[in-house]
């Protein structure tokens, strides 16, 4: 392990979930902070984050359309919920000094700029970190596949997705105290044993684009750091 990063630029996933901390609902700002404060010391490590964040602690368009309402409006609900997330971890990134800019991928010019590929990579090159809010801006898609999309536009050598857990598992380590821990997979193993990292759109995604994606725990405090620089607690899945 070394001092020096071995990735120049990243794409981060945070879940919703994770910003509530212990609470039930909404934004817990100490550990946004916390988030924000990982974030910002891989910034002065040099490198380059794109950040992805869910809505889930707010709100899940699933959840309308499990009680027979439209699918499609419960996705949009979802997206705003990402955009409040966003702007959260914005302001927490502020405090610390770090340049921070949030991208939607649905047009409200009034609180933050749209999202292009070309505005992004401008925004990286000048050493901000960029969030992308809204998801992929279309309903029926994850913002897990808004992670593996975004990771691909931005040409990140790897998709970090921070969980509750320290690397992915072969059943849930909470419910089931059996499971076991992979240290590596490849995506396609991902995908036949389903196990439930990302989705399959997202795997799928990275795979084509030979992104590898790394899990690890969101709430381990100086963990992304870690790996970033060679060490930490992690599963990694790579086809090289």
């Amino acid at each position: 392990m070394s001092s020096q990063p071995i990735y120049k630029r990243v794409l981060l996933k945070v879940s919703g979930e994770a910003l509530m901390g212990s609470q039930g609902f909404g934004i817990d700002v100490a550990v946004a902070d916390r988030i924000a404060d990982d974030i910002a010391q891989a910034v002065r490590m040099g490198v380059e984050v794109g950040l992805v964040v869910g809505g889930g602690n707010i709100f899940r368009g699933v959840a309308v359309a499990s009680k027979g309402g439209d699918r499609v409006t419960g996705d949009h609900m979802g997206m705003l919920a990402t955009v409040i997330n966003a702007l959260a971890l914005a302001t927490s990134l502020r405090k610390l000094d770090i340049e921070v800019v949030v991208l939607s991928a649905i047009a409200m010019p009034e609180i933050c700029e749209s999202f292009s590929q070309r505005r992004t990579l401008h925004h990286m090159a000048q050493g901000r970190v960029v969030i992308f809010a809204g998801g992929t801006g279309n309903p029926f898609f994850t913002t897990d596949s808004a992670g593996a999309l975004r990771a691909a536009e931005i040409g990140a050598e790897a998709i970090f997705k921070g969980t509750q857990v320290d690397g992915i598992y072969s059943a849930d380590p909470k419910k089931d105290p059996n499971a076991t821990r992979f240290e590596t997979l490849t995506h396609s193993e991902v995908l036949e044993k389903g196990l439930a990292v990302m989705d399959v759109a997202a795997v799928a995604l990275a795979r084509e684009n030979a992104i590898p994606i790394i899990v690890f725990s969101i709430h381990e405090k100086g963990g992304f750091g870690a790996i970033l620089t060679g060490g930490g607690r992690k599963t990694i899945v790579t086809d090289n």
